[in-house]
């Protein structure tokens, strides 16, 4: 799968979630601090990450701030995108599930190395819904964007 991932710093597990996504076998495009050169605020770089789903460039994104919530913000800014802050595994799992979220946001204060494990296990595994209570929900949010 090809993946973008996005964190406006090295702190906490930035580093640790390019190496486990890429040990998982997934392609990356790196922005921010995770790319040399490449511009670390939060808000150009998550939506930078972000515009790579939205245009077909990647399946999905992974984008990180300190504490996840501008990192969200700034992806859920681009079309098409469904950017969820998910802080445990449970909760990865329905955001991927119910909400088809596409874009995984995370906390780089509050993920731990076994949490970003247990995160993307979730992530990777669960698939998006096709009950029709559920792909209502995500068509509604397409036309609320139009």
């Amino acid at each position: 799968m090809r993946l973008s991932l996005a964190s406006d710093s090295l702190d906490g597990i930035a580093a640790r979630l390019v190496a486990e996504v890429q040990r998982r076998g997934h392609s990356v495009t790196l922005y921010g601090a995770l790319a040399p050169g490449g511009r670390a605020d939060w808000a150009w770089c998550c939506s930078a990450a972000a515009k790579d789903v939205s245009s077909g460039q990647s399946d999905l994104a992974i984008v990180c701030c300190w504490t996840g919530t501008g990192a969200s913000i700034a992806a859920n800014k681009i079309a098409g995108v469904r950017a969820a802050l998910c802080a445990d595994a449970a909760t990865a799992a329905g955001a991927r599930r119910w909400n088809d979220a596409n874009v995984l946001a995370l906390s780089l204060r509050l993920t731990s190395d076994r949490l970003l494990e247990e995160i993307l296990d979730a992530w990777f595994a669960t698939a998006p819904s096709a009950d029709d209570e559920d792909l209502a929900n995500i068509a509604h949010l397409t036309h609320l964007e139009s």
